[in-house]
């Protein structure tokens, strides 16, 4: 083999190797990815099916239950125009309260169920998440037009 075959070998299984390196990369990056919706654009069909992804809003008031295990906690997140069912089995933060903003994280059931892997809730009265905030102005303005 000549001198120049070689090196075109050495180049090409580089190019592979580093293609192969980009592919890995890219493919743990999608997996990890976390997409957030609000309740409305999961109500309305928007959100993936059997893939985690976030929602975030209000805690609706009175919809807060407990299961008789203990251990799993029922609530509903709102953006003022819709509502999704949420059930989650673990501790809830300190400050999850209704009528308080939350994030939950997990997948949607073919049911309509969310179930969440987990719960963040807002650090203090004046934060709520920049996309939850949004989701429930761009509720309020749609509830605007709709009355009108």
């Amino acid at each position: 083999m000549k001198a120049r075959q070689k090196r075109l070998i050495l180049v090409v299984a580089g190019v592979a190797l580093l293609g192969g390196a980009v592919a890995l990369v890219l493919s743990a990056f999608q997996q990890n990815l976390v997409f957030f919706h609000t309740p409305t654009e999961v109500a309305e069909g928007k959100a993936p099916q059997g893939r985690t992804f976030r929602i975030g809003g209000m805690v609706e008031d009175g919809s807060i239950k407990r299961d008789a295990d203990g251990i799993t906690v029922r609530f509903a997140i709102t953006d003022t125009a819709r509502s999704i069912p949420v059930a989650y089995k673990g501790p809830l933060p300190d400050l999850f309260k209704e009528g308080k903003g939350a994030v939950v994280q997990g997948a949607l059931g073919a049911d309509g169920q969310f179930s969440a892997t987990e719960v963040l809730a807002k650090h203090d009265e004046n934060y709520m998440p920049p996309e939850a905030q949004d989701a429930i102005d761009q509720a309020h303005k749609t509830a605007a037009t709709v009355s009108q």
